[in-house]
């Protein structure tokens, strides 16, 4: 019994130091955007403001050269409209593979699982010059279009896991009251797949929520960009004012720590029963 709350103990030592280290960046971000440019230049960057405050943040928003709020308008619109495309045609692909038997389905599954070792920028080129004829370039639909054929092999593996998961028993009650493939899809695995969903759904916000490349080579317009790139701009403008660009950078962060504590608890759920325990 010692034996074990000593382990117990030193397991919640590890945690609890694991996430100082991993939250001590974000709180030296928000020390920073809080302090006055001369407590900035007299204190470390570790320490607490004496006395905070808020101008460096209606300093960044009020920037006449980098509107924040239609960039956030932008990056929530690409994300939303690729977190939405990801998840439904991934749980679709995902279905076909865990449910449906047809010739050749495990070794299309390994085309596709391998297609992760593939680095991103070996397409990059001809991806472009495929957008480019397209005429898609300087618009949204290079980042939101490809998100409705197939969400990516990460996404379809997490999916498979977990449907495979699922008692075969409902499917075949399904099937015998004259259910097809899209009403068992539609009315049995995806109401029990909510936590998965999320899992998947989370994701993909969160990459195309930070994502900076993509917006960077198709987006070309000022009032067409994201808060990745506009906060690239704004420290090209605000260089080594630091006060003003960790006011950026929280303003930035700060949506996606709101939405992560909001769906942490379908988060943790949806790995632990996809295979990641």
């Amino acid at each position: 019994m010692l034996k074990q709350s000593s382990l117990r103990l030193v397991v919640l030592i590890c945690l609890i130091a694991g996430s100082i280290v991993f939250a001590l960046p974000f709180y030296t971000s928000i020390a920073m955007s809080l302090k006055t440019p001369f407590e900035l230049a007299s204190t470390t960057a570790w320490s607490w403001p004496k006395e905070p405050t808020i101008d460096n943040y209606r300093e960044v928003l009020s920037n006449p050269n980098v509107d924040f709020a239609r960039l956030f308008t932008n990056t929530v619109l690409i994300a939303t409209l690729a977190t939405l495309g990801t998840v439904l045609s991934s749980s679709l692909v995902a279905y076909a593979f865990a449910k449906i038997k047809f010739p050749g389905r495990d070794r299309l599954f390994v085309v596709v699982i391998s297609s992760m070792m593939l680095p991103a920028i070996v397409t990059m080129i001809p991806t472009y010059v495929l957008f480019k004829e397209l005429r898609w370039v300087n618009t949204i639909l290079p980042l939101t279009v490809p998100a409705f054929c197939g969400g990516g092999a990460f996404n379809i593996f997490l999916l498979r896991q977990f449907f495979m998961g699922l008692p075969k028993e409902l499917d075949e009650a399904a099937k015998m009251e004259g259910a097809g493939h899209w009403t068992i899809y539609s009315r049995v695995v995806v109401p029990l797949s909510y936590s998965a969903l999320a899992t998947v759904g989370l994701f993909c916000f969160i990459y195309n929520w930070r994502d900076f490349m993509g917006p960077l080579i198709y987006l070309n317009e000022p009032k067409s960009q994201t808060l990745e790139l506009g906060l690239a701009t704004y420290n090209s403008l605000r260089a080594e004012q630091w006060h003003l660009l960790m006011a950026g950078s929280v303003l930035v962060t700060i949506p996606l720590v709101i939405l992560f504590l909001m769906g942490q608890r379908y988060f943790v759920k949806g790995m632990a029963m996809t295979g990641f325990k």
